[in-house]
């Protein structure tokens, strides 16, 4: 089998797709690019098995077959070659691979395109469209959120709500909790699933900058999204969300306004002579005023800081938050200016940008940390 293409062209197919591939894999063959050539169309697939990225490029070549090749020999091969047609020579019988360029020739050993795992089909799909500004913009927003804790899997990743009116994402930690909302986007029926976070970074990273259209396709196992000449198959989180609902209070009526940046460029400061196992800054609203502090009594270090805000309603306020969390809620805001909803000093505290698309609606909550007595 044998055929030719562009060496930055097929590196760039590559690039999209090889963050699927793991160092040490439970199966070895998913080290490997699965090369699948058929009619001057070549598809190439990575997979863990739990995600897998297809991507399809025209090549030049008037046989077919298909072979296993390793995925880090020939990307640090490609990277290395400079712009120029890379000629692929694959026997069939050895799986041996030679590569033929301007600037010479490199052989290594492939693998039977046989023994990589059968890439998931979507059985009586569900489908909806989102433009991928939209779902990058969602993803943003809500999967820093996400949790690391393998000991509780169903906030390892994104949940999606899909309803005739509206789609939501969320995403929470326990410490912290995003729910992004979109009424532009909406699905036929309503169903949710969870979103792995994996997935969703590989996602992040391959979606095209300009407004093009990413179906979704799902079934009750996994999820299919398709754009260009790349898909994305991913195995869906088999847990229960928690009810994310409950812990979002309703009567936080101590509202102020702030600048985003003064209060996010205030916090990076303080944090720094705060405790550094809970980074705990205490919040002192008083009037228009609002009191950033923090201290370590073991190295007797402490900072405070004042900052004008918009209080808009409510009585004065002392409460404590995780420094970490609330700068990076903050950082991913994008309006100038965010309002503060809190209502109790042991009661999670509401954060939301003031201005916004009026397509869109983000609610972030932070648990606040228990304050000791000065």
């Amino acid at each position: 089998m044998r055929f030719i293409v562009s060496s930055s062209a097929l590196l760039q197919q590559l690039n999209g797709i090889s963050g699927v591939l793991a160092s040490n894999p439970t199966v070895p063959i998913l080290e490997n690019f699965l090369f699948e050539l058929e009619e001057g169309k070549l598809k190439i697939t990575a997979s863990d098995l739990q995600t897998s990225m297809v991507t399809e490029m025209q090549i030049d070549a008037q046989e077919s077959g298909k072979i296993a090749i390793p995925g880090k020999i020939l990307l640090d091969t490609l990277r290395n070659l400079p712009e120029q047609p890379v000629s692929f020579t694959i026997d069939r019988d050895t799986y041996s691979i030679e590569l033929s360029s301007d600037n010479g020739r490199y052989k290594l050993a492939g693998e039977n395109a046989t023994d990589f795992p059968k890439i998931p089909e979507v059985e009586s799909p569900n489908s909806v469209i989102i433009p991928s500004n939209v779902l990058s913009r969602a993803i943003y927003n809500t999967l820093f959120a996400a949790s690391s804790d393998d000991l509780r899997p169903a906030m390892t990743g994104v949940y999606l709500n899909l309803s005739p009116t509206n789609t939501t994402f969320v995403a929470t930690d326990g410490h912290r909790l995003i729910k992004y909302q979109r009424v532009d986007v909406a699905g036929e029926d309503e169903t949710s699933m969870i979103l792995p976070k994996k997935a969703l970074n590989l996602l992040k990273g391959v979606l095209p900058g300009e407004n093009t259209d990413v179906r979704i396709q799902y079934d009750s196992k996994n999820a299919f999204f398709s754009f260009g000449d790349l898909r994305m198959i991913c195995r869906l989180v088999d847990e229960k969300f928690p009810a994310y609902q409950n812990v979002i209070p309703s009567d936080n009526d101590n509202i102020f306004f702030i600048d985003k940046q003064e209060m996010l460029s205030s916090l990076k400061r303080i944090v720094i002579y705060a405790n550094k196992t809970t980074n705990q800054v205490r919040l002192k609203l008083a009037g228009s005023e609002l009191q950033i502090s923090a201290e370590d009594l073991d190295f007797s270090n402490e900072a405070s800081e004042r900052l004008s805000c918009e209080h808009e309603s409510g009585d004065d306020l002392e409460i404590g938050f995780n420094a970490k969390f609330l700068i990076e809620v903050l950082g991913h805001v994008a309006s100038n200016r965010v309002q503060f909803k809190l209502s109790e000093p042991n009661k999670a505290g509401l954060i939301f940008p003031a201005d916004k698309d009026e397509n869109e609606d983000i609610l972030m909550l932070v648990m606040p940390v228990t304050l000791s007595r000065r």
